[in-house]
């Protein structure tokens, strides 16, 4: 027996948790790293399923060239004498790379050189450009450069956590896990979260501001007010570390007369406004954490700023416990800042449209050309690829016609793209649909390089698997290219180590002091220091040999002056309103337990179980008024497009506005891809889409009959009007609805399951004029199947229906009660899965509520519920609350 150990990062979100791989004979496993700072052993549910995504299911494992199997040197052929040609007749901005924060850091590195350095275009862009570009552009205006200041310990050495724009409970749990922690810890520590609806992150929070929609920026230039007249100001290190702040002072005035206006303007009460204000007045170690609620916006940049003069104005940054806090939302945007990933940056902090820079570049690479000028932002790229002067693009690990705005436009211009070449290690995306050329990625586990969480820190990500098949790195696949393109000197790289090295020098040359992302220590790191290195926030070099855990604890900023600069705000509303046509205001995001598109995370049976079906939220009020029933089903639709989703009524969402998760694509639900229904609308400063805020109008969808299907077989279900599709353990589950009725019931059935009778075992119920109709079918006495047909959404629960297939034969009692969908009298059905990382169903949890289990860690004991990950205890506080007002239970 033998028993391998490899120390790896997460490839989630931008917390960049460790992870410890057990590989006993070839059984793998896997479990946080104590050693860790980034998350000392904490795993979220994404994290902690991560050993059931490897499988080669679906897995692009060889090229691909118009849909046929070739060999690496005919597809990278095509692509390099597809590129060339386009560029020698129409120029370099004729081509694009669309690139992603699921890179490493040496994927990007290399993108990025051959485009800017040789190609000599900036038409390289990043998916990080639709959930932090706006953060970027704020930190370049406030500090000279894209500096993140604080470090996770922050966290747990403040008196004051502001949560703004961030469901930190659902899209950084293991951050969350840590403040939750915090607290405990810190009695004196007091959160308030501004969010327009009332997420779980709200469960540890003292204050909650339910602000309007895209008030942001109004709610902090009101603070900068109010900070301004109680004299909470810090002037020394104001006259001796910034500029600018006569001009903010008075933008804020003029914009926020005084803190009435801006309670009226925010939606919010007078009373809890002052509250926080007067909270944050008071407390010197006040951190402001914000996400892509602040981000995502067409004023996004202005946002940052505003929450980043708050603190510029207290003194409050660059010191322990305070300061701005941008959360990340991929695993390596922040490498990918690093390195130049972004249309408007060129490499390592060097300013693309600075004549000295350009030179420094262009000597450092020995290059025999250099981007001049900032190239086209995302959105922008794929406009200009439908109009025809973008003739080929290079899209690597991500799925635009998925997550980009207006995602229909974004397919449309694939569709009509000369040259469309997608790297991904999935065979069938939205996206490699559209492709002309595929090309067989590794998927992690298999990559080895680094990646850059939120704090600032650098992380390997350790290989621990065999390349499959035919599967190469992304910076190898981008080299061979550039290498037929006839830059063979320049890429030259034997290993993801000499591009690391080649990077470190990079960002120390002819820098002195001058650009804070320096890491210029590394850059004769040897074989068996890179496999060894530890995690470090950089800089890292001669001044900083270990990293360094905070920026500008000396008050010098990367300024031409350097000196930070306050910037004034002008509060501007969404670039698109509400109004009669479309009366509601949409927001998207994620939800606890799945991961962007789903390509990896439906993998994992457990993360499909706590919400298996794409949904819309909606407060009681707008339900009602748009005639809405609970569990039924709606059409969303906004100027841009339109999608179909079960009907969530929900009081914590805020009255006048819509919550819809980003994850469903075309693979998994036939009209659930929101991005198709999201405005385009980018912030003008950072070109980041306006992703919270879409004029949306909803309205009940009703088809003819609904129904639901179990089986142990994937199934090809796409002839119905509505299906969704989940992996359980040991079946799928599909979700239907159709809008035409069947002649025959049992013949339509059997063609779904695509079967023939052939001696199974089939038990059937059909009332034609009630439109309902049952099925099961068995194979030697295991459930093979099962087919639920009614005239409305009132079906029964899937759950014990679903447990049955864990099971070889079932027993007299099982399957006489099957056709009802209900088990037997004396066995308790376990309901919806509430705690992914154990199993444990709502059902199982209200038992043991009402049998005296009232509080979380009784629950724990019992169960195991909220245990481990930690995500699932603010639902189970709230099924305490819940069950506690219903039955008048006291807690002890």
């Amino acid at each position: 027996m033998t028993r391998k150990h490899t120390k790896t990062t997460c490839p989630y979100c931008g917390v960049g948790c460790g992870i410890e791989v057990i590989d006993q004979d070839g059984a793998i496993t896997v479990r946080g790293d104590k050693s860790h700072p980034a998350n000392y052993g904490r795993l979220c549910s994404k994290g902690a399923s991560l050993h059931e995504t490897l499988d080669l299911d679906g897995r692009l494992l060889e090229p691909r060239l118009h849909g046929e199997p070739v060999d690496w040197g005919e597809a990278l052929d095509f692509v390099a004498d597809g590129f060339r040609r386009i560029v020698d007749e129409y120029g370099p901005d004729a081509v694009a790379f669309y690139v992603s924060g699921q890179l490493l850091t040496e994927d990007y590195y290399v993108a990025n050189k051959l485009m800017k350095g040789f190609i000599g275009s900036a038409n390289i862009d990043t998916n990080s450009r639709l959930c932090m570009s706006s953060s970027v552009a704020g930190h370049k205006r406030a500090f000279g450069s894209d500096t993140v200041p604080c470090s996770y310990e922050d966290l747990e050495l403040a008196d004051l956590i502001v949560l703004t724009g961030s469901n930190t409970a659902w899209c950084h749990p293991v951050l969350f896990q840590r403040i939750r922690q915090a607290k405990k810890d810190n009695p004196d520590l007091y959160i308030v979260v501004i969010d327009p609806r009332r997420t779980d992150t709200c469960d540890i929070a003292d204050l909650h501001l339910a602000i309007r929609p895209g008030s942001d920026a109004v709610l902090f230039n009101g603070l900068l007010r109010f900070l301004s007249v109680q004299k909470c100001v810090d002037q020394k290190f104001i006259s001796a570390h910034t500029s600018g702040l006569d001009e903010a002072l008075q933008a804020a005035s003029s914009s926020t007369p005084d803190v009435e206006s801006v309670a009226r303007e925010c939606g919010l009460s007078l009373v809890d406004l002052q509250q926080f204000y007067a909270r944050f007045a008071q407390t010197e170690k006040s951190i402001t954490v914000y996400s892509q609620g602040i981000n995502q916006s067409s004023s996004g940049t202005d946002k940052v700023n505003a929450i980043i003069n708050c603190h510029l104005f207290t003194g409050r940054i660059g010191k322990p416990g305070m300061g701005p806090f941008s959360f990340t939302g991929q695993p390596n945007a922040m490498g990918g800042r690093e390195v130049g990933g972004l249309s408007n940056q060129l490499a390592v902090h060097l300013d693309i449209e600075n004549s000295e820079h350009q030179q420094l570049a262009q000597t450092f690479w020995q290059s025999p050309r250099i981007a001049r000028q900032s190239g086209l932002k995302a959105v922008d790229m794929f406009n200009v690829v439908e109009r025809g002067q973008i003739k080929a693009i290079w899209i690597m690990s991500t799925n635009p016609v998925v997550s980009m705005p207006d995602a229909d436009q974004v397919k449309r211009a694939l569709e009509k793209c000369e040259l469309v070449v997608v790297s991904d290690c999935m065979t069938s995306t939205d996206t490699t649909e559209c492709a002309d050329v595929l090309l067989p990625a590794l998927a992690w586990g298999e990559k080895d390089g680094t990646v850059t969480n939120s704090e600032r820190r650098i992380s390997r990500q350790r290989q621990f698997l065999f390349a499959p098949g035919k599967a190469k790195p992304d910076w190898w696949a981008v080299q061979e290219v550039a290498r037929r393109l006839g830059f063979v000197d320049a890429f030259n790289f034997a290993s993801s180590l000499e591009i690391f090295r080649e990077y470190a020098r990079m960002t120390g040359y002819e820098n002195r002091g001058q650009r804070d992302l320096d890491i210029s220590l590394f850059e004769d790191l040897g074989q068996e220091a890179y496999d060894g290195l530890q995690p470090v926030q950089w800089p890292v070099n001669r001044a900083f040999p270990g990293g360094k855990q905070r920026m500008f604890h000396d008050g010098q900023f990367y300024t031409v002056d350097r000196r930070a600069k306050f910037i004034p705000i002008i509060p501007r509303s969404p670039v698109n309103h509400v109004g009669e046509a479309f009366p509601l205001v949409l927001n998207t995001g994620r939800i606890r337990d799945q991961w962007h598109t789903m390509t990896r995370s439906e993998k994992a049976p457990r993360l499909n179980e706590h919400t298996p079906e794409p949904f819309v939220m909606l407060h009681p009020a707008d339900a009602i008024r748009f005639g809405l029933g609970k569990n039924g089903l709606a059409r969303i639709s906004s100027s841009w497009g339109q999608a179909v989703m079960r009907v969530r009524v929900d009081a914590n969402q805020g009255e006048g506005s819509v919550f819809m998760p980003m994850h469903w694509s075309g693979q998994f639900a036939s009209q659930a891809r929101i991005g198709a229904v999201v405005n385009p609308a980018v912030d003008p400063v950072s070109g980041q889409p306006e992703l919270k805020h879409t004029p949306v109008k909803v309205e009940a969808y009703q088809p003819l009959w609904f129904g639901f299907v179990l089986s142990r077989r994937k199934l090809d279900i796409k002839d119905v009007a509505y299906w969704v599709r989940a992996r359980g353990k040991d079946y799928y589950r599909y979700e239907l609805a159709g809008e035409q009725l069947q002649q025959d019931w049992s013949v339509w059935a059997r063609e779904i399951l695509c079967t023939a009778d052939d001696g199974i075992n089939w038990v059937e119920f059909a009332d034609n004029r009630a439109k309902r109709y049952r099925a099961v079918r068995m194979e030697d006495g295991k459930l093979e199947s099962v087919l639920f047909i009614g005239p409305d959404a009132q079906l029964p629960d899937r759950d014990w229906l679903a447990s049955l297939f864990q099971f070889g034969e079932l027993n007299s009692a099982q399957r006489a009660v099957l056709l009802t969908g209900r088990p037997p009298q004396g066995v308790q059905d376990t309901g919806r899965k509430i705690c992914a990382c154990f199993g444990v169903g709502k059902i199982q949890i209200v038992s043991a509520i009402k049998a005296g289990a009232v509080t979380v860690e009784q629950l724990g004991k019992q169960l195991q519920a909220g245990t481990n990950c930690g995500s699932c205890v603010p639902e189970l506080k709230q099924l305490i609350k819940t069950q506690l007002d219903q039955s008048n239970i006291q807690t002890v």
